[in-house]
């Protein structure tokens, strides 16, 4: 099997051909290196169709184009095209003659492309894409995952082929299956043998087998082997040893290489979830697919860094919300450790927005499931599949229906795998929902009880209308429905939970309520990383400030604001709070309401926002003025204290678990937060008034990159002071300026949630002192970054770009 990178030398314009195609594509053809997103090059739009939902991107249409050479020692041979990702309703063309779609912007799919070639000759591949209207959240537009050629023999391993599962883990051994399909396109009986190895995750041979097999023309065939490593290296989110099993067709030289883990996964009520036999809890969190200031573009290192940035602030797990993820995040994932909720749907056969995935579900679920579960299931990170996320469906007999034929169909594919659902059981009883409250004494009545609208989740409508489409799965996932945690525990005694998804804010009551329920298995917070779209559903929106308010805010809203971690991978306050309430922080941590707040009512504030918090003890320009700080810590009391001398005390939990907030003036100095457990000092922690002039200054991740598909640099420009204190107050243009073609300016953006300003633009302000540039290699060489802002010395950067070969 030859696997050829098909992701440079496209061209990416408006649709053609006799009649075109929607409008609203690029205007004009333009060079491109995959993945890529065109949508987020287009003009945004307060009146665009998808409003704040869509982050106010309009509708649109492109076709990406390339031309190619196929020689003649490709005759005989299978062609095909894998295309990771295409969003949305792809169609795909090989010199003008429809050779394959595929309606799901998500789904991995391979079009065979031998009977349109023309051989010793060039030949054109167009790939139409249209979106619009059809997602709750940003999705982009385009090639945005990456396009691989596969040339095969006529006998061949079939694409995604290889099947490795962990049978059974003893104390001195694992007992591993490779099961390997094949395919005989030719016209011939072939006789071989399909060669695995097993490398060790140092690179060792540890097993190998060898089976011969006959194929006749047109027949295609398993072929099982059973292997027996050695005191193996168990995969698991602390050690995520990896082993590669090399499999080849005896004479052809056809090799693929496939990563694996050794591990095992159990559920139950009792004793939760255990990797390996090792109880586990998840730390997760929901996200999106998006890359910030890539657009919706899944390059291989934006995905890879935005894990290791998850990881490190806490988080054990993602969800992939509300869809496959890439192969790229999945690799991370598998290095890494990371472990991941592997999702299909957001929606069934109901409508989310005008023109979604709805439409298409009937004629698609089936082979969308066995494209992520061919796709993800040699992954060891991959824990769990979900098929499906808040659809109302899940509350009628027919969406049970639904339910338990998804669940089977996912189960035959993979059995090894637990199978869940995001259920919200108040939208799964929304058309009774006047009822509900007529009987609970009227809306005022309802919500004058603690929890407010939990009765609807957790009474005895949501309970019946639910049961049967939940007894379909391993683990019932619970969208904002932690009341339900103890409830089920009595109702359901052989019920599985996890919080698929939970408000941000509300971890320091659910952990606990993880904890304490042994049938729950953990959180998922919405969500571990902002993203575009569904903008302003997390910001606050004061008084006197115009706007709509509400969870969908005004353009030029951006993002959601709602992540732990901001679009430039920078750990909001919310981050820090999560990680001393899951017992990974000993240290407390201070955020400082802005001091231009203080006082201003605030209008709205959904359930998904956070204080209006940063942690920086700099802000020159409110010295005197009434400021609030909060201090975040495992602790019964805070004691807070200004160059020394104690400036106010304060329980820890009068406002919110693990939080303890004190007012008091801005003045410049050294701010320390002494946290007291029954009277003893058991952390503190020091914010500092930065000295001096803030300088401009620009840091790289990489200093040498390779010029490859995946192959990224982040450069982190912010403003520090001479003690290296990130100034917040700082808000000044950044312009960024390559020398030299080795590498060009990917994206660039700041965290504002509320901007005009344009990820492909070359000057952006920067926001609580800080922007990010991203640098694409396009060729071997060396370049020379230049980043400036008025008043400042030019910060350079020199990169060095290696050859791929």
């Amino acid at each position: 099997m030859t696997a050829l990178p098909f992701n440079t030398e496209w061209i990416c314009g408006s649709p053609s051909g006799m009649f075109g195609g929607l409008g609203n594509g690029a205007d004009e053809a333009v060079a491109v290196h995959l993945p890529h997103d065109a949508l987020r090059d287009a003009t945004r739009d307060p009146n665009a169709p998808g409003k704040g939902a869509g982050a106010y991107f309009p509708n649109a249409a492109y076709s990406y184009a390339k031309t190619f050479h196929a020689p003649d020692s490709w005759s005989g041979k299978v062609v095909r095209l894998e295309v990771q990702g295409a969003y949305r309703r792809a169609q795909v063309f090989l010199n003008d003659e429809l050779a394959g779609t595929r309606a799901d912007g998500y789904a991995r799919f391979f079009v065979d492309l031998t009977p349109y070639l023309k051989f010793d000759a060039a030949n054109t591949i167009r790939i139409e894409v249209r979106s619009g209207q059809d997602s709750r959240w940003y999705s982009g537009a385009g090639l945005h995952r990456p396009v691989v050629l596969h040339v095969d023999n006529a006998i061949h391993i079939a694409p995604d082929g290889v099947t490795i599962r962990t049978v059974r883990i003893e104390p001195d051994q694992a007992v591993i299956d490779v099961d390997t399909a094949l395919t005989n396109a030719g016209l011939v009986t072939g006789q071989l043998s399909v060669d695995t190895i097993m490398l060790s995750p140092q690179g060792d041979i540890v097993e190998k087998d060898e089976t011969p097999v006959t194929l006749a023309p047109g027949e295609s065939t398993l072929i099982r082997q059973r292997f027996y490593v050695q005191d193996p290296a168990l995969w698991g989110p602390d050690s995520p040893h990896l082993y590669t099993a090399r499999t080849q067709l005896s004479g052809q030289g056809d090799e693929v290489l496939t990563t694996f883990g050794i591990r095992d996964i159990t559920v139950d009520p009792r004793k939760g979830l255990r990797i390996n036999g090792e109880p586990v809890l998840l730390r997760g969190a929901c996200i999106h697919s998006d890359n910030g200031p890539l657009g919706a573009a899944a390059i291989g290192r934006a995905d890879e860094r935005r894990i290791e940035l998850l990881k490190s602030a806490g988080f054990n797990a993602i969800r992939a919300a509300h869809n496959p993820a890439s192969p790229a995040l999945l690799d991370a994932c598998d290095r890494l450790g990371m472990l991941v909720m592997d999702e299909a749907f957001d929606v069934w056969t109901r409508f989310k927005t005008t023109d979604d995935y709805a439409f298409d579900f009937p004629q698609w679920w089936a082979m969308d499931l066995e494209s992520m579960i061919a796709k993800d299931r040699n992954h060891p990170s991959v824990i769990m599949y979900s098929i499906g996320n808040e659809i109302a469906e899940v509350g009628t007999p027919h969406g049970a229906r639904w339910a338990r034929r998804m669940a089977e169909h996912v189960r035959a594919l993979d059995p090894s795998r637990p199978v869940t659902n995001g259920v919200n059981p108040f939208l799964a009883v929304m058309d009774e929902l006047p009822a509900i409250l007529e009987a609970a004494g009227g809306l005022n009545e309802a919500m004058s009880v603690e929890g407010g609208f939990d009765f609807v989740g957790t009474g005895e409508t949501a309970t019946r209308r639910t049961a049967e489409s939940s007894a379909a799965l391993d683990v019932l996932g619970l969208n904002y429905s932690e009341a339900r945690y103890a409830v089920d525990r009595d109702l359901f005694p052989h019920r599985v939970i996890v919080g698929s998804e939970t408000f941000p804010g509300a971890i320091g009551k659910n952990w606990e309520a993880v904890q304490r329920n042994p049938n729950v298995i953990g959180d998922f917070t919405w969500t571990g990383w902002d993203y575009l779209g569904e903008v302003g559903l997390g910001a606050l929106a004061y008084e006197g400030e115009g706007g709509s308010g509400g969870l969908e805010r005004e353009f030029p809203f951006l993002t959601a604001w709602c992540g732990d971690i901001d679009i430039t991978g920078w750990r909001r306050p919310l981050s820090f709070y999560r990680e001393i309430v899951f017992g990974m922080r000993a240290e407390p941590y201070i955020a400082v309401r802005r001091p231009e707040r203080h006082g201003v009512p605030i209008a709205s504030q959904s359930t998904w926002a956070w204080s209006d918090s940063v942690s920086s003890w700099t802000w020159p320009a409110s010295e005197g003025d009434p400021v609030t700080v909060e201090v975040y810590a495992d602790a019964d009391e805070v004691i807070l204290m200004l160059d020394e001398a104690e400036i106010g005390r304060a329980e820890v939990g009068t406002e919110r678990p693990f939080m303890a907030v004190l007012q008091t003036a801005y003045r410049p100095g050294r701010l320390t937060a002494v946290a007291l457990r029954d009277g003893k000092e058991c952390g503190q922690t020091t914010l500092n008034t930065a000295p001096g002039r803030a300088r401009l200054t620009a840091v790289s991740d990489s200093a040498s990159l390779i010029a490859d598909d995946q192959s990224l640099a982040f450069v982190a420009i912010e403003f520090r002071a001479e003690d290296d204190t990130l100034v917040t107050s700082e808000e000044h243009p950044v312009t960024v300026t390559v020398d030299g073609d080795a590498v060009v300016l990917a994206g660039l953006c700041s965290a504002n949630p509320k901007t005009t300003e344009r990820f492909d633009a070359d000057v952006w302000n920067t926001f609580d002192g800080r922007a990010l540039a991203v640098l694409r290699p396009t060729r071997a060489g060396v370049a020379t970054v230049s980043i400036s802002s008025p008043g400042e010395d030019t910060v350079t950067i020199e990169v060095t770009v290696q050859d791929a070969g």
